[in-house]
Parts: structure tokens; C-alpha cells; sequence
């Protein structure tokens, strides 16, 4: 654990980091390290036999104490309504979420742009502690595919947008966060 991570009372965090590279047990670890009310939101849906069992596990993870609230599409109104001093939650995770907005608005670019502008505008007001873990998808190669190049690029520009409005930002690669904004 990062000690200069856990000073915040109040804001955003942003764990960044590929798919299975640690970030979600690394930022379980800091909210358990923040103290406070703990909230679990969690994106995921069951949409397959395989991702049922992955949410399953995932839930087995979690110590106990933490309340989940599952969100997949509304994140900005689940954050807005969980939100409070001394309140922890985990956002996890950015990707997910954003999957399943594409899922349900295909090519329809406004609600999506929408719903990333809501919750960038939740998070600048938030009176606890927000950890955010979300992959970075933009270091492989260029996806074959428009749907796939078009969440690259909306999963950057998220990602971004996160990283502007956080007053922390780690990355973990293997297993080893390494702070980017502190």
C-alpha cells in the first residue's frame, strides 16, 4: 500500500491498469485502508454463464462490512444518492460500465456522451471518497473493428476525464501501483 494514498478525506482516486493486472485488489486495499463507511458499486452484468461466476467470486472478495449496490447503467444518480462524508466507495469498474452503455445505445453518441458528462460533473462534487478502477485499453493494437475502435476511444477519453478531475492517480501494472498524480 501507498501511505501518501490513504490522506484524503474527501475526492477521487482513479486506479488505472489492464485486464488482470491487480488494480481491483489494489484499490479493495485502499479503500479498506481509508477507513469509513464502505460501499461496493459494482458495474458488472450477468450477461453469461462465465461472467455470472466472475461477479460471484468477486463478491466472495469483498470483506465483510461493505454494503454492494449494483449499477450498471446509472453510476452518476448511484453515486449521487450513496455519496456522504466518510463515506468509501469503489467504482468498479469505468470499462464495464461503458461496455454496457454501448450495449444499450449502440451508435446513439448522445446519451452515452451524456451519461459520461453526468457522472464527471457527480464526481467534482463529491463530499466523502470516491475510488474509480478502470482498464487502460489503449496500449495494445488498433481494434479491427468500428465498435471496438470506438470504445478504445470513448474508454480513453473517459479515462482522461477522470484523471483531470482526480486529486490522486495510480496505475498498476503486475501487481505494482505506481502513483501518476499525486
Amino acid at each position: 500500500m501507498l501511505p501518501s494514498l490513504t490522506d484524503i478525506e474527501q475526492g477521487c482516486i482513479l486506479v488505472l491498469g489492464g485486464a488482470k493486472s491487480g488494480k481491483s485488489s489494489f484499490a479493495l486495499q485502499l479503500c479498506h485502508a481509508l477507513g469509513g463507511k464502505k460501499i461496493f458499486l459494482a458495474t458488472a452484468q450477468p450477461l453469461d454463464s462465465e461472467m455470472a461466476l466472475r461477479i460471484e467470486r468477486h463478491k466472495k472478495e469483498r470483506p465483510l462490512g461493505w454494503q454492494t449496490v449494483e449499477e450498471p447503467l446509472e453510476v452518476g444518480r448511484a453515486l449521487e444518492r450513496l455519496d456522504g462524508p466518510g463515506t468509501v466507495i469503489l467504482l468498479d469498474c469505468l470499462t464495464l460500465w461503458l461496455s454496457n452503455l454501448i450495449l444499450k445505445y449502440g451508435d446513439e453518441m448522445e446519451p452515452i456522451e451524456t451519461a459520461m458528462n453526468n457522472l464527471t460533473e457527480v464526481l467534482k462534487r463529491v463530499k466523502g471518497v470516491v475510488v474509480v478502477v478502470s482498464n487502460e485499453v489503449g496500449l495494445g493494437i488498433v481494434p479491427d473493428n468500428p465498435v471496438a475502435r470506438r470504445f478504445r476511444d470513448l474508454a480513453g477519453s473517459l479515462n482522461q476525464r477522470m484523471a483531470a478531475l482526480s486529486q490522486k492517480v495510480v496505475v498498476v501494472l503486475a501487481g505494482i501501483p505506481t502513483v501518476l498524480k499525486h
